[in-house]
């Protein structure tokens, strides 16, 4: 089985919960599926406003502007009330708060070390 096919929106949504972040949000579900498309391939964080974004923009009919300020709103929200469990699942310290780029990836790595521990 693939690693692809096993993931799956509540997982992403458990993860969000655990970084205390509830689904009233704006940029929620614009962030999980951001999440989910980056764990399923890893390559799309390599130019996230060419390639992820404008993916993201286009499921919820937007801007990939919008959807970078809404993934940065929820990232701003956990740096500034759990960035201790964002460290924890970075696996080190985090000096300052990350980009949206590095912080995308933090989750979907997260994301597929708690899929294989499973």
């Amino acid at each position: 089985m693939l690693f692809r096919d096993s993931i799956e929106m509540p997982k992403v949504y458990k993860l969000f919960h655990m970084l205390g972040i509830s689904s009233n949000y704006k940029g929620y579900t614009q962030t999980a599926y951001a999440v989910y498309l980056a764990a399923q391939k890893p390559q799309r964080l390599s130019l996230v406003t060419k390639r992820l974004y404008p993916e993201v923009a286009k499921k919820y009919h937007t801007t990939w502007n919008a959807v970078e300020r809404n993934i940065r709103t929820i990232l701003t929200m956990i740096w500034n009330n759990n960035s201790e469990s964002l460290e924890k699942m970075a696996g080190h310290p985090l000096e300052k708060k990350p980009g949206t780029a590095q912080f995308i990836s933090i989750l979907a790595s997260a994301l597929k070390e708690s899929h294989s521990v499973r």
